[in-house]
């Protein structure tokens, strides 16, 4: 599909060029009326998702909000499946297929869980005014969940679906995923293979003018030092040397000042132990540590991440950090592990070209041009998985909103049908080009 995807590509940059897109034509009106004619209907089906608690770690919960939306893709002519997540210790992931043997292959990304677990005060959706909405994962991301299916209808509703090739992966486990990532993200990336474009339905960050052409990578990092036990009166001496605490806060300064300038990179220490005995539960993010003051510390252990914008960058950043760890202080030493985790999805060429087919959409529906999220402000998202085999990606799709991961998270209702709007006439487009 490759060959048929770089035709697209030119088809429709010519398209933006001359200007010949710069109006919705009969099918993509239609689609919009067709989605403003359901609004009420998603909003009902969005409150229904929302009201049931599906908390990462709560299984029942997960399953059931892939329960309730695995008819909708069913009655739109998908092949659905719920692939269970016992492997990789999480509910599992809804997957839905239509193969209509037209244009370029598209995957469409969710996730079904939430940060809010059954023992959450926040556990409704309730309507603030006639503009707004709070609730547990209103816009973080059942909100794009149900995008994404008014999107499809919208395509059935003028008779494109039936011959488009799309994928759905709405993962169970997009807040806290399960391990190993190479079994809890195994049928998202298979689709990833599979397609020529990914399309995401999280939120981005929030601002219906923005979308993700990229998005920085996450990785863990253990740092663990030993230095030599003495009374504390013997610290800097030749036989005892600075201890593992004044190692650990080397290697941390050095980061600091080495890492610094590079561009798009955070590196963060988020947890740190050290004394005469430490210990470590990696499942818990927790630990105990015990020292006195005339002692030199014996063990320290801090953990982290790095959030890196490309692959080549995350490479580069672990070489140099590897490095640092070695220049020990006398009779010390110190190892970094780095942990499984998300991939950074780099800016590429044909990100940026879908970006600017989605905003001529935006243009012609008359919501305004769209541009480029900083990935400053991008969390790490499942979106990632697909970057190394896709053409092109895109991300923040879905509902507007704030206050994600708080009791004060909010959507904008309008955002439901405007974004629908985009992301069914972006489709329509993909598949119009490429025949």
């Amino acid at each position: 599909m490759k060959t048929t995807l770089r035709a697209i590509t030119c088809a429709l940059g010519l398209a933006l060029s001359t200007g010949a897109a710069a109006a919705l034509n009969p099918d993509e009106k239609s689609m919009a009326d067709a989605v403003d004619r359901r609004t009420s209907d998603a909003m009902a089906l969005l409150e229904k998702s929302v009201n049931i608690n599906s908390g990462t770690m709560n299984f029942a919960g997960v399953k059931k909000v892939a329960d309730l939306l695995a008819p909708e893709f069913k009655a739109l002519g998908f092949k659905v499946w719920f692939e269970d997540g016992k492997g990789f210790n999480r509910a599992g992931h809804l997957i839905a297929k239509h193969e209509g043997g037209q244009g370029p292959n598209i995957l469409l990304i969710g996730h079904l869980d939430t940060v809010f677990e059954p023992d959450s005060p926040f556990q409704t959706m309730t309507y603030v005014d006639d503009k707004t909405i709070k609730g547990p994962g209103v816009a973080d991301m059942k909100g794009g969940n149900i995008i994404m299916l008014e999107a499809l209808r919208a395509l059935q509703h003028v008779g494109a679906l039936k011959s488009m090739n799309i994928q759905v992966v709405i993962t169970g486990d997009e807040e806290l995923s399960g391990r190993p990532l190479s079994l809890s993200k195994a049928a998202l990336i298979e689709a990833a293979k599979w397609a020529d474009v990914a399309l995401g339905f999280e939120n981005g960050d929030g601002n219906p003018k923005t979308a993700n052409t990229s998005r920085r990578g996450s990785v863990d990092w253990t740092l663990t030092v030993k230095g030599t036990p003495s009374h504390s009166s013997q610290v800097f001496k030749p036989n005892v040397g600075a201890g593992a605490i004044y190692e650990a806060s080397r290697i941390l300064t050095r980061f600091y000042e080495e890492l610094k300038s590079e561009q798009l990179l955070t590196f963060n220490p988020g947890r740190i132990m050290g004394g005469t005995e430490v210990t470590h539960d990696r499942t818990n993010n927790s630990g105990t540590a015990f020292g006195k003051n005339n002692v030199v510390a014996e063990h320290a252990i801090v953990t982290g991440d790095i959030r890196a914008i490309s692959q080549e960058q995350l490479t580069r950043v672990q070489r140099k950090m590897q490095a640092l760890v070695a220049q020990n202080l006398p009779k010390t030493s110190a190892t970094i592990e780095f942990g499984e985790g998300y991939p950074p999805m780099a800016p590429k060429a044909g990100n940026r070209q879908l970006l600017e087919i989605y905003s001529t959409v935006s243009a012609d529906l008359g919501q305004g041009p769209v541009t480029a999220v900083n990935p400053l402000n991008a969390g790490a998202a499942d979106v990632s998985f697909t970057a190394e085999y896709v053409d092109m990606a895109l991300d923040g799709l879905g509902m507007s909103g704030s206050a994600g991961h708080t009791v004060n998270e909010s959507a904008v209702i309008q955002s439901l049908p405007s974004q629908a709007k985009r992301a069914a006439v972006l489709m329509y487009r993909l598949q119009s080009s490429a025949h």
